[in-house]
């Protein structure tokens, strides 16, 4: 029997195409980007960066890319107890003027315009299997010690109780659940415009993200 030592990091990153009212995702360009940027930043020792997803803006339509994407997580995991799985979603808020860390998501579709595939639920549950509409699941990541330390970079950052009840919720909602299933943790962060925030901001935003959600492991 020898000694665990830190656990192993891989966090697996997705963001979303454009959508009505928001031709250029910002998301899509950090996520595309995101594999170079850290490549030459560099990341702690024993986090990788494993996949980086662009999911289509879209509800039910996002999902098979989406859970194919999560799915691939397990298969890459070596079995160990000694490794932690992180999904990582990034959405857009066009209307904020800071990044939004998000506590939970709601069992909730309520699409205030039809998503990227013409589909516009109202009230719906997201997972019937989990009740009501007014079922929440809550990240398991410790979100207080990554807005402390994202603050201490520099950041406007804060915490957010409420994912809406869009596409962004829709897919943390689905993420959540999964990583409960299979002991994984599962974060969404929302960013604004490039026009609020420039790209190269954005980007260190991300970079700093991911050492503190491996600080926390």
């Amino acid at each position: 029997m020898g000694s665990e030592g830190p656990k192993a990091v891989t966090i697996h990153v997705t963001g979303f195409k454009k959508f009505q009212g928001v031709a250029e995702n910002p998301t899509e360009t950090i996520v595309s980007n995101l594999k170079d940027f850290v490549e030459r930043r560099g990341l702690p020792p024993g986090v990788t960066l494993g996949t980086c997803t662009i999911l289509e803006t879209a509800g039910d339509g996002a999902l098979p890319l989406l859970y194919q994407t999560l799915e691939s997580g397990i298969s890459r995991m070596d079995g160990t107890s000694n490794e932690q799985v992180v999904w990582l979603h990034f959405g857009v808020n066009s209307g904020a003027p800071k990044f939004a860390i998000e506590q939970q998501a709601v069992n909730e579709a309520t699409f205030r315009c039809p998503d990227e595939l013409g589909w516009q639920p109202q009230k719906l549950p997201i997972v019937c299997e989990d009740g009501g509409t007014s079922r929440a699941r809550e990240t398991c990541c410790s979100i207080e010690v990554i807005l402390k330390f994202l603050k201490r970079k520099g950041f406007d950052v804060t915490l957010s109780n409420d994912a809406g009840r869009f596409v962004c919720n829709y897919v943390y909602y689905h993420s959540l659940r999964f990583a409960e299933q299979k002991g994984h943790k599962s974060l969404f962060v929302h960013v604004p415009l490039f026009s609020k925030i420039d790209e190269e901001s954005q980007m260190r935003f991300v970079a700093s993200l991911l050492e503190a959600i491996a600080s926390t492991c």
